[in-house]
């Protein structure tokens, strides 16, 4: 047996996927369940650059600054 040689770039078109309903729905379960520390993560890096962005404009904007002159100026 000779192996096919595949040839740089060769791509590969999916025009259908037959997958019973049931096991669709089982497989989005999975999938959502394996999001889920992806989600916590980016969580985390989210509240850092949050309190990084605060803590290096808080001096300027201050939240007090914001009260005494009697909230926003819209």
């Amino acid at each position: 047996m000779g192996e096919k040689q595949i040839q740089e770039g060769e791509r590969v078109i999916v025009t259908d996927i037959r997958m019973p309903f049931w096991s669709m729905v089982v497989f989005m379960i999975k999938w959502v369940f394996a999001s889920i520390p992806a989600v916590i993560i980016l969580a985390i890096i989210m509240s850092a650059l949050a309190f990084v962005a605060v803590a290096l404009t808080g001096s300027i904007w201050s939240a007090e600054s914001f009260f005494e002159h009697g909230g926003s100026s819209f």
